[in-house]
């Protein structure tokens, strides 16, 4: 239990890490944005092999598609909830988030709901008693460094201090660690067709996520390189996913 909890922190963290990189230094927006091209590469990679095909292996087509449609539908329906009361640009550099006199338990539910899925397929990947899917573990952090860096970026553009951007993705890390934590032990003793419809759920929420949040921002800020940046991501985790 410690040890899920201790490696969905470890991919958290990295949020810490992003948010410090963008408060320390003004990165140019086509930097941010091939850096995010790079994440959502890796992260794309982790979920179709990590935990899609390992759905599909332990339990069939069926449960991969339920839980895909109900992991999609689910962040599809809370984002658009966020987008209400101001989480609607709290990945964006370009500072479009709510200021600091202005609500931002948006930008914070946000990030948690950004968050949730990655943690628990962390802690999934140590049920059953094997080793931490390092594959996993490495694509979330990978790419949420660059999340981090550029919503650090427009929350400070915005008015909100450091001192509160980062105590938001402190925040978060540790929420992490405690999700990855409650994925291992709750689904420690899952059949494996729930097991799979939970690993197909998290897929289907961090696709979305990607598609909604993290490629846009790449893609109007990187140029005509995020295709290729993106494919690079995706091979390298790729590769190390076939090293474990």
């Amino acid at each position: 239990m410690l040890i899920a909890g201790m490696w969905g922190f470890v991919g958290g963290i990295a949020l810490v890490v992003g948010a410090v990189l963008g408060l320390a230094r003004q990165f140019s927006p086509r930097t941010i944005g091939l850096v995010m091209a790079f994440g959502a590469g890796v992260l794309i990679s982790a979920l179709a092999f990590e935990l899609t095909k390992e759905a599909y292996d332990s339990a069939g087509a069926r449960e991969v598609v339920i839980g895909l449609a109900a992991g999609a539908l689910t962040f599809y329906v809370g984002d658009r909830l966020l987008d209400r009361i101001g989480g609607r640009h709290r990945k964006r550099s370009g500072g479009k988030q709510s200021g600091p006199g202005e609500d931002a338990k948006g930008l914070v539910l946000g990030a948690l709901l950004d968050g949730i899925p990655e943690s628990a397929a962390i802690g999934i990947t140590l049920v059953g008693g094997g080793p931490v899917g390092l594959a996993v573990v490495v694509a979330v952090f990978l790419s949420n460094i660059p999340e981090a860096m550029s919503a650090a970026t427009g929350l400070r553009k915005a008015g909100h201090s450091p001192r509160w951007i980062l105590m938001l993705w402190s925040g978060v890390a540790v929420a992490s660690g405690l999700v990855a934590m409650l994925a291992y032990v709750l689904l420690g003793d899952a059949d494996p067709a729930v097991l799979a419809v939970i690993q197909a759920f998290a897929a289907g929420a961090i696709l979305t996520m990607l598609a909604d949040t993290m490629m846009p921002e790449a893609f109007e800020n990187g140029g005509r390189l995020v295709g290729l940046v993106t494919t690079t991501g995706f091979a390298a985790a790729f590769l190390l996913s076939q090293l474990q």
